[in-house]
């Protein structure tokens, strides 16, 4: 294995860049980041028809956030690389291909959890609010969404490590990602599959548990810090 990773652990993380494209564990990171990154506002969006007062807004973005949740993304993936094209007549690389389809396929599921983090605010949040003079989007913008953004932080890091696992199916499309250059590796060496996938696998688990790790550890300081707000809201005043 130690002979595998001294030979080939370039080509692992960059793939044959500079001297070709982008590839290996760079390029997945690089897909994730930029597929949340720009999913992230496209769910808020949708997040906030999802309980949007107005059903004209709230059922069709409803109806669009079940589609996406119902569908496996391998066939968002293929939308994305035959019909979209036929439709736009664009033809667009494996890279562009593959980033469109997860921002699609995320921006659904961060929809929910932006929809379950501000339905999970207390309902006096809006109602003080609005009693103060501010109207629905101004109340939601300024009081509502800052506060369910940050209770969302600990799934927003999850959905980062479903984001990375999902990246693997750009195999199929030929985009040179990490699992792409494993069987790239494994089709030069021919002997030593079990230690190749075994490595990719090791690559998978160290990023995806370090991020679990670090999204419970968000948890819990989150957790403190709302137990220790409404301690000292809560705690009696002793007057002297």
């Amino acid at each position: 294995m130690l002979e595998i990773i001294n030979d080939y652990w370039v080509y692992f993380l960059i793939g044959q860049y500079p001297n070709g494209p982008l590839g290996g564990l760079v390029l997945t990171l690089l897909l994730a980041s930029c597929g949340l990154v720009l999913a992230l506002p496209l769910g808020i969006v949708l997040g906030l028809a999802r309980v949007s007062p107005w059903r004209w807004l709230r059922w069709p973005v409803t109806g669009f956030v079940f589609v996406v949740r119902g569908l496996p993304l391998l066939m968002v993936i293929f939308w994305a690389y035959f019909f979209l094209p036929s439709v736009t007549g664009v033809k667009t690389d494996q890279f562009t291909t593959m980033l469109i389809a997860l921002v699609v396929f995320d921006a659904a599921y961060l929809a929910e959890i932006v929809r379950a983090g501000i339905q999970g605010l207390p309902r006096g949040q809006m109602e003080t609010a609005r009693a103060l003079g501010l109207d629905y989007g101004r109340a939601m913008r300024l009081v509502v969404l800052p506060q369910a953004l940050r209770s969302m932080l600990p799934s927003l890091v999850n959905q980062f490590v479903s984001t990375i696992k999902e990246t693997s199916l750009g195999y199929i499309i030929g985009l040179a990602e990490v699992s792409f250059i494993a069987t790239q590796i494994n089709t030069q060496v021919f002997t030593k599959p079990a230690q190749i996938y075994l490595i990719l696998g090791l690559t998978y688990f160290i990023l995806c548990f370090g991020l679990s790790r670090f999204a419970y550890w968000l948890e819990r300081r989150l957790a403190r810090r709302g137990i220790s707000v409404a301690n000292s809201a809560s705690a009696p005043k002793v007057s002297a």
